[in-house]
């Protein structure tokens, strides 16, 4: 664990993409620290998901032991790719489904 010097202003790491420990140790590393509130037991145990958001941003400037608040799941139409099917409207018709002639055919029969 890297040990920051103290300093009373800190940089948020990025942590979207982080397992929980990993995300743990380098917002202990900066001198903040995390909250999950889709998590409540996220302090005592050892969660193996991926950091999904977090606030505030990576990068932003903020006092040393302010709670940067992660999520490890997307809430309702915030994200992840969905059902994509059945698109509407409806592909128009060709492509893959017409037909093509024979190579060396004519269109015109003589």
């Amino acid at each position: 664990m890297r040990i920051t010097p103290e300093t009373p202003e800190v940089r948020v790491p990025r942590l979207v993409g982080l397992m929980a420990v990993d995300a743990r140790e380098s917002a202990a590393a900066q001198g903040v620290l995390l909250s999950a509130p889709d998590r409540p037991d996220f302090a005592m145990t050892t969660v193996v998901d991926h950091v999904v958001r977090q606030y505030p941003p990576p990068g932003t400037e903020v006092p040393r032991g302010t709670v940067v608040t992660v999520w490890f799941e997307f809430g309702a139409g915030e994200g992840g790719g969905g059902v994509r099917e059945p698109r509407r409207p409806v592909p128009p018709p060709g492509g893959m489904r017409r037909e093509l002639d024979e190579p060396g055919e004519s269109l015109f029969i003589q």
